[in-house]
């Protein structure tokens, strides 16, 4: 079984995830999408799972960043165009195993995922 945790490695959620990860012994391959990358497939297949509102995190400060223009055109070409180029807008952590996606980090969340 192999889960890929991906993610930014100085964020605190992402933090407290590879913690819980680390602590019940799940062995975890982690990508910093800000390091090392993410492909427009990765990103569209996210999408395509939970839709690009889910994987859009409009809380970052990337997003308030963003202009008024780019905020009022998004959809999901436009919104995975922008995630592409910065990364920091994507919720993270995205936890990714076969085909399946969680989002986000909830302990009860992640329990519930490695005990199906």
């Amino acid at each position: 079984m192999t889960v890929t945790l991906f993610g930014i490695k100085n964020c605190d959620t992402v933090r407290k995830a590879r913690k819980w990860l680390e602590a019940e012994q799940v062995t975890t391959q982690f990508h910093d999408f800000r390091d090392d990358g993410l492909t427009q497939m990765q990103l569209q297949s996210w999408v395509d799972t939970l839709g690009w509102e889910a994987v859009l995190n409009k809380r970052s400060t990337s997003f308030r960043a963003l202009s008024d223009a780019q905020k009022s055109k998004l959809d999901s070409t436009s919104a995975i165009a922008l995630m592409l180029e910065i990364p920091t807008l994507i919720k993270r952590p995205v936890l990714v195993q076969d085909d399946k996606v969680l989002l986000g980090f909830n302990a009860a969340d992640y329990q519930a995922w490695f005990t199906k």
